[in-house]
């Protein structure tokens, strides 16, 4: 079958939080025999930091940021038997949506593929006049990042005809536990971009630790954050390419995980560094959440933070030797339950329980 895939970039993790997860659910998706075409477009500078080659489970078409260029490859959406939209494309995604719909083929399988579902529900419940209200009537399914059963039901009551979550996940292939790198020598290291719904977080969970624990070191990793006041303890690296994340996970003593806003309001939300992190056997601390508990066990595979305060108690107390052990009871755990191999077996089984049923309604 022939997917077309409309999303951010697959080829960019620059200001993307998506690569990762697009990575490793295609490429195992391709191994279940899936034709698959990216379309992305040249937006946010991406294309001039990208860091992987285009792959030979993919096709990739990288297209202008222009009302015509977006028109040329929507109108591909009729060569697929599956029709993907995802969130957040970050150009003309209204139009981007409407078009790709009313390019598929009547047989054609059409998807919504939200990457940021408390994003776009809370935009949703605030704007009753939202396209997106509309155009799930003629949406087939809606996938999402994640969100557990609260994502479900509030799909479901606007409308959606069906909602199943498709968590984040691990590849093995990409990340991995590889040797220390001195460039991220440190005792707690946090990769993110800066972002309106994280920054306060950051400031609670990573900022102020730092501050209250002033014999430690401390780097931050991700866009945006240049002229951010920081204690003299924490070094700012920039954007870090995804070729570098299993050193900047496996380096530290720790690693943290801070949820935006809306997902840790959610729950059930995952962050792709999540699975990243435990790949490479990284001692992770994370804010609380609700749903941890399906993903890593509290206190032997993940450390949980509830605030600030945590974090310094955490870090006061983390021997190398316990963070070790964590690290390496996480990179089971994923290994044996939280792989894109594992994630894309639901999916393949979604969409041919779709064309299924299709068959047998035809037959009837």
């Amino acid at each position: 079958m022939k997917i077309a895939f409309y999303g951010s970039s697959l080829l960019s993790s620059y200001w993307n939080g998506a690569a990762t997860y697009y990575r490793g659910l295609l490429k195992a998706l391709s191994r279940h025999g899936y034709d698959i075409v990216f379309y992305e477009p040249d937006a946010f500078d991406r294309q001039n930091h990208r860091d992987i080659d285009i792959p030979d489970w993919c096709d990739v078409v990288v297209y202008e940021a222009t009302p015509d260029a977006l028109m040329q490859v929507a109108s591909r959406a009729a060569e697929a038997d599956i029709v993907v939209k995802a969130s957040g494309v970050g150009f003309e995604d209204e139009a981007l949506l409407r078009a790709v719909l009313d390019h598929s083929r009547s047989d054609a399988l059409t998807v919504f593929w939200d990457v940021d579902a408390p994003a776009t529900l809370s935009e949703l419940r605030n704007h009753p006049d939202h396209p997106l209200h509309e155009e799930l009537k003629r949406i087939a399914l809606v996938l999402t990042y994640g969100g557990g059963d609260p994502v479900v039901w509030d799909y479901r009551a606007l409308g959606a005809a069906e909602c199943v979550p498709i968590y984040n996940a691990l590849d093995p292939e990409t990340h991995f536990p590889v040797a220390r790198d001195p460039r991220f020598a440190c005792d707690l290291a946090f990769l993110g971009n800066r972002l309106p719904d994280r920054e306060a977080r950051v400031e609670a969970f990573f900022l102020k630790p730092a501050s209250a624990l002033e014999d430690q070191k401390f780097l931050l990793g991700g866009s945006g954050w240049g002229d951010k006041p920081m204690p003299a303890n924490v070094s700012w690296l920039g954007h870090v390419g995804t070729r570098d994340h299993n050193a900047f996970n496996v380096t530290p003593k720790a690693v943290l995980n801070i949820s935006r806003d809306s997902m840790a309001s959610n729950g059930f939300s995952p962050a792709t560094r999540v699975f990243e992190a435990a790949g490479a056997g990284a001692c992770i601390i994370t804010d609380a959440w609700a749903g941890i508990e399906l993903f890593l066990t509290p206190g032997e595979e993940i450390l949980v933070a509830r605030d600030g305060a945590d974090v310094v108690e955490i870090m006061r107390t983390l021997t190398p030797g316990r963070a070790k052990r964590i690290g390496k009871a996480a990179l089971r755990r994923v290994l044996a339950e939280h792989t894109y191999t594992l994630r894309a077996e639901l999916v393949d089984a979604i969409f041919k329980a779709h064309f299924e049923r299709r068959t047998v309604e035809a037959a009837e």
